[in-house]
């Protein structure tokens, strides 16, 4: 296999890209720089058990991603020399009633309990469910060092191009009319997130998700994620507080909306009282790319040398690992693991 031509650079183009790379693989990447990002929205929680992902089979997906996080960031990070922010220090996700059975992965912290490890939450919080598993990445500092380690290996990176239309031939993709022209390899991957339906006709749609930046004073007590209802609370190591996400089936709207930001600031208000006075730094959106059962679509679909790595919705950031290592065994050797084959976008061929 001479070259792969990968249609999206976003975090789950580029961790495919680098593994394919350190298996010998030459990889192009192309991509328009100004698309809206799913992974640059992000706020970059790892929290398969603070969402209470409920399709068994994505859990396990995301489990297996997270367990695969150590390795993986040692990874960039011997290829870069770039840190990324990677704190698992679990996600405390306070709740307003009273707890009644158990939740995966959580341990039930009581009001005092809670109080003795985050101050300064609303006074008619109850309790919260304790995520020592779950943590927190720097996505924009990951993206990044994705980008840095995808160069530092070789990969092709083409900037502001647009693919137009995949043309096949015989049941394979013949080559790519872009913006640049015709383009050929011998496999392709699209990963190109909530963009896809643009290339092929797939149950993909793109999910508008706001958020915001605000400014936490020096002393704040806030060191871990606050995972609320509808409103999620993730400090940085600068001393800046995201605060996301809105979930709007709104197509390709762009744009904060003060009707968005004002819903995330009341609920993070009603969450942590403080922030109130926090001034804001920075507001932003993006696209998710979901699914009709919010899993991603993985492997192959109408051509034998076109795979697709995408609709990760909310969890592009997680599952990047466990993608680019499940897309790269596939393609390199041919491996259809039990995990991949969950997530084959044929399970919805011929349901309308």
């Amino acid at each position: 296999m001479s070259e792969v031509i990968v249609i999206g650079g976003g975090v789950i183009g580029l961790a495919i890209s680098i593994e394919l790379r350190l298996k010998g693989i030459d990889v192009k990447i192309l991509r328009k720089k100004e698309l809206k990002m799913a992974s640059l929205a992000a706020a970059g929680m790892l929290a398969p058990h603070a969402e209470k992902i409920a399709l068994d089979s994505l859990f396990c997906l995301c489990q297996n991603s997270l367990n695969l996080y150590p390795q993986w960031i040692a990874k960039l990070k011997n290829i870069t020399g770039k840190d990324v922010g990677y704190l698992p220090t679990g996600i405390i996700a306070p709740t307003f009633e009273v707890s009644t059975g158990g939740s995966v992965g959580g341990i039930w912290w009581d009001r005092s309990q809670l109080e003795d490890q985050q101050g300064n939450l609303a006074q008619d919080i109850t309790g919260a469910w304790w995520y020592p598993e779950d943590g927190q990445v720097n996505n924009r500092l990951l993206i990044e060092s994705l980008n840095q380690a995808a160069l530092n290996l070789g990969v092709k990176i083409e900037e502001d191009i647009q693919v137009l239309f995949i043309e096949e031939k015989a049941g394979k993709v013949k080559q790519l009319i872009t913006s640049a022209g015709e383009i050929s390899s011998q496999c392709y991957i699209l990963a190109n997130g909530a963009y896809a339906r643009e290339l092929i006709d797939l149950p993909v749609r793109p999910v508008k998700g706001q958020m915001l930046a605000l400014q936490m004073p020096k002393d704040s007590p806030l060191t871990r994620v606050i995972f609320g209802d509808s409103v999620y609370l993730v400090p940085r190591a600068d001393g800046r507080l995201f605060i996301g996400a809105t979930v709007e089936d709104v197509g390709w709207s762009d744009g904060n909306s003060a009707d968005g930001i004002r819903l995330l600031l009341e609920r993070a208000i009603r969450l942590y009282p403080p922030l109130r006075d926090y001034p804001i730094q920075e507001m932003w959106w993006g696209f998710r790319p979901a699914t009709p059962d919010e899993a991603p679509l993985l492997g192959g679909y109408f051509a034998e040398n076109l795979i697709l790595a995408l609709g990760h919705y909310r969890n592009g950031i997680l599952l990047a690992p466990i993608t680019g290592q499940l897309i790269c065994d596939l393609l390199v050797e041919g491996k259809k693991e039990t995990l991949i084959q969950e997530f084959s976008p044929h399970r919805f061929v011929g349901k309308g």
